[in-house]
């Protein structure tokens, strides 16, 4: 189907980080305003004479209002732009942020002392009131900020194999990231062609008419060989004009969180992946010191949870309660991970084959643990060892390793850091059971190494307690 790229009239063209920023602002905005109410509303419930300073100094605790910071924590995964501008995901987060919510105030209502000053009520009312107001300001969002008129126009320059792999990935994505208006192409035989929709709209030197006659304000290099100098020139100028030039591996990147391998050729990985790759000594340093931090909390809850999971595996199937499994660490060094057993125990079977979607091996109990990713608390243990980190990429077993490294380009890069309890490929596929799941779990692996830093770890744990908090374990 042909697209509509008719020229519209800008107001202003968001930026993914504009939005998120936006989102955030709205966030807050909405949280604050639901919090001052509960509190108002508090102060008819106990009887005060008028809603004052007096009474917010006499009854309300300095970390209520931190509340709202807290909200923000259990949405977190709605400043996925693509996925705020979902309204059936996004009630279904804020619902489910809601739930979570009043899940903890119970617990803080049950366990501590009746007569402890606590704003119970102020709490009851300050959840359903945040998640109502947090709701209409996301509506407004997605009814107004998603609209074209607020959206980045682009072209792309280029519609070989990488261009048209763009084009599938923009059109894999709903709703739309930007306004397509269309590709460039030197090739004769494409030029007036319609390419998965978009049309080829001209040859590459074209850009400058195509850019004043669509209002374009972004372009797309998916030249995969040399440029020619006058094309090279052409995007200059545009950059030189304000328009934003970036290239498709980068566009890729910004798109999908992942590091497109199908298209790159060898030589990138030296001259970009490895150069971006490093990191300093202090992020090692802190990323050890929150691993050994994470894992003596988690070696306490293993402790406290062990003797009743332990049960439960137990009468559920015949078999040993931890599953020890060589795999492949940091540098292609194998150590032994440490697992509750989640499938039946087959002394019998020598080989090792990818878990796939509702595996009939995985047991009854099974199921709820990996639900829950309590399966994987044992590896605390690992950590705590330094054969694994909090955040990296998931552990491999030794055969699996040797197999992929011969099909998929680039697959031993991953091992360029510790493996982790949980990562960016984790949160998004947790299953890879073909070659081709596995090429896209890797180029998730790849992104995160290329990125990895304490604020990007933060934000993958985050995301993390969300998943576990909500139950959405593979």
């Amino acid at each position: 189907m042909k697209q509509n790229i008719e020229k519209q009239q800008p107001i202003w063209r968001l930026r993914s980080r504009e939005r998120v920023a936006l989102l955030l602002f709205g966030d807050i905005v909405a949280a604050y305003i639901a919090l001052f109410i509960s509190i108002y509303l508090w102060s008819l419930f106990d009887a005060w004479l008028d809603f004052s300073l007096e009474f917010l100094q006499a009854k309300t605790p300095e970390w209520f209002f931190l509340l709202p910071l807290i909200w923000l924590v259990l949405i977190f995964e709605l400043y996925d732009t693509r996925r705020a501008s979902r309204r059936k995901e996004t009630l279904l987060a804020i619902s489910l942020a809601a739930a979570i919510g009043f899940g903890l105030y119970l617990i803080v209502y049950f366990t501590t002392d009746p007569n402890t000053p606590l704003p119970r009520i102020a709490i009851a009312l300050f959840i359903p009131l945040c998640a109502l107001f947090n709701f209409c300001w996301r509506y407004i969002y997605i009814k107004l900020f998603t609209t074209p008129i607020f959206m980045r126009r682009v072209i792309i320059v280029g519609a070989g194999k990488a261009g048209q792999a763009l084009v599938d990935t923009i059109q894999s994505i709903t709703p739309k990231p930007f306004v397509l208006v269309g590709l460039l192409d030197d090739d004769l035989d494409k030029q007036n062609m319609e390419l998965h929709g978009f049309q080829v709209l001209g040859k590459c030197l074209d850009l400058d008419r195509i850019i004043h006659q669509f209002d374009v304000t972004d372009i797309i290099s998916a030249i995969s060989d040399n440029i020619r100098p006058e094309i090279l020139q052409s995007l200059i100028n545009a950059e030189e004009k304000g328009i934003e030039v970036t290239t498709m591996p980068i566009a890729y990147e910004d798109l999908t969180g992942r590091i497109p391998v199908r298209y790159l050729k060898s030589e990138w990985l030296l001259r970009t992946f490895f150069d971006q790759a490093h990191v300093s000594e202090s992020y090692i340093l802190i990323k050890r010191f929150i691993d050994i931090i994470v894992s003596a909390i988690g070696l306490l809850a293993l402790a406290a949870t062990y003797p009743f999971i332990a049960a439960f595996i137990k009468v559920d199937s015949h078999g040993p309660i931890f599953l020890r499994q060589e795999r492949i660490g940091k540098n292609g060094k194998p150590y032994t991970i440490l697992k509750y057993r989640t499938m039946v125990h087959d002394p019998g079977v020598g080989s090792v084959t990818p878990t796939q979607k509702n595996d009939a091996r995985i047991t009854r109990i099974g199921k709820i643990l990996r639900k829950s990713h309590i399966d994987e608390l044992p590896q605390v243990l690992n950590i705590l060892k330094s054969d694994m980190s909090v955040v990296g990429p998931r552990a491999e077993i030794t055969s699996l390793v040797e197999m992929f490294s011969e099909h998929i380009p680039f697959y031993r890069s991953r091992l360029m850091v510790k493996p982790g309890l949980t990562g960016w490929a984790q949160i998004h596929q947790p299953y890879a059971a073909t070659i081709e799941e596995t090429i896209e779990k890797l180029e998730y692996d790849l992104y995160y190494i290329k990125h990895r830093s304490i604020i990007f770890d933060f934000h993958i744990m985050v995301r993390t307690a969300s998943q576990v908090l909500g139950f959405r374990g593979r």
